[in-house]
């Protein structure tokens, strides 16, 4: 039955979540860190929020990496981690895969039955706040504790979530599934002309010249797409916009706090706070938005399902929109910054190709082309902006070196 394979896979979730927790708790051997319960940077990577610590303070997933540099890291695991932190990572992967892919096609098909984007959308957030405070309630994890700066900022981290997840899910019930994640493969563009332009980050010209595929395959893409709609495509742009300005906000805000935000805020707890919030935030836009017509399309929804079937199906969309996030956590919190690009490009295709096989709709031999141009570009873009803030880390570290021998030199000279 469906419903058993859904609270297995739910029971699956909560069992890794409460037993090997987030990356503070990963098997990688690290030293001592006092502020371990603090999370001091929230960033985004596509469509999500991280926590990193202030020493990898960038807002790009190339510097999530939890791992102490005292650690050798290949493959993206720690050399003493052995083959069961690889196992670990190895499921935590295919399950986030799993999850994503079934709640892309189960958030389609059920808008399809509801064309309420902005209402199951509130409602999958209410679900994701209900399961985090159901976690912490049970103390199955720590239960937060924000400042009141920390519940400002946070806050406002929530509003942009709301944002670009409504957003999307406009895109997804006005068009396929497969049209809203090739122009969602424009993220990247978007993420680094506001971090340029609201944030005053600029990274190297190459990187930049990287993002001319992207733009380009998903323009070609677009061009003559059976399925085109003007609505998906600038909800989707909207989308992408959102959860760019949601990194640099976030960003911004806690760097300038200090990262006194909190405790126990780790990625995982963060995510479930900005959830909170976002629900909260999303009820006038519903109400505004839906509120009068929700009820005429819940009454001609019922002429082909039941009362229960709707429920449930809002139920579960809503529970694998955010375990698909919380295991995507587990998944990307103790590799490599190389694997996480090439796991997030992989992420793309595999919902394209599922929802076109699932929901029959055919896209063009252009529209093909152009999406894996696109996509292409994405994990070129992430390849290439990972290897030059290598070498900009690398050599401010050499800078703090030398620096520090002239003033060991000094200090020696001085004794004499």
């Amino acid at each position: 039955m469906p419903g058993t394979k859904i609270k297995y896979t739910a029971l699956i979730v909560l069992i890794t979540s409460s037993t090997f927790g987030d990356a503070s708790s990963s098997s990688i051997t690290r030293p001592p860190n006092k502020s371990q319960k603090s999370c001091s940077t929230a960033f985004k990577s596509n469509d999500v929020l991280f926590c990193a610590s202030r020493r990898n303070a960038f807002n790009e997933p190339s510097a999530l990496s939890p791992v102490s540099s005292q650690v050798t890291v290949r493959g993206g695991v720690g050399e003493e981690g052995g083959l069961m932190v690889r196992l670990k990572i190895g499921f935590y992967f295919a399950l986030w895969y799993v999850l994503n892919i079934v709640y892309n096609i189960l958030n389609k098909k059920y808008l399809n039955q509801i064309p309420a984007p902005l209402t199951v959308g509130s409602f999958q957030f209410l679900v994701g706040s209900l399961y985090s405070v159901l976690l912490w309630v049970t103390r199955i994890r720590p239960a937060p504790v924000l400042t009141s700066k920390g519940n400002t900022e946070v806050n406002k981290v929530g509003f942009y979530h709301m944002m670009g997840q409504e957003l999307s899910m406009m895109s997804l019930g006005a068009g396929p599934v497969s049209f809203t994640h090739i122009v969602k493969a424009l993220e990247p563009f978007f993420s680094a002309v506001v971090s340029a332009l609201v944030f005053g980050k600029w990274m190297h010209p190459m990187v930049y010249v990287t993002l001319i595929p992207v733009v380009g395959g998903v323009a070609y893409a677009c061009l003559k797409e059976r399925s085109f709609s003007w609505l998906a495509f600038w909800t989707a742009m909207g989308s992408n916009l959102a959860f760019a300005l949601r990194a640099v906000v976030s960003k911004s805000a806690l760097d300038a706090k200090g990262g006194n935000l909190g405790e126990n805020l780790t990625s995982v707890n963060l995510f479930g706070i900005v959830t909170i919030y976002a629900f909260l935030q999303s009820i006038p836009l519903f109400l505004l938005g839906e509120g009068l017509s929700f009820i005429e399309l819940w009454k001609k929804a019922l002429e082909k399902s039941s009362h229960y079937e709707l429920v449930k199906g809002l139920v579960v969309s809503g529970l694998f929109h955010y375990l698909n996030n919380e295991v995507m956590y587990l998944a990307l919190s103790n590799v490599h910054p190389v694997t996480l690009a090439v796991g997030n490009t992989m992420k793309r295709v595999f919902i394209v190709v599922a929802s076109v096989l699932v929901f029959q709709n055919p896209i063009t031999v252009q529209a093909a082309i152009g999406s894996s141009i696109g996509i292409g570009g994405v994990l070129l873009y992430s390849l290439v902006k990972q290897h030059y803030e290598e070498l900009e880390k690398k050599k401010l570290e050499e800078e703090a070196l030398a620096a520090k021998g002239k003033g060991n030199w000094f200090a020696n000279r001085g004794k004499k």
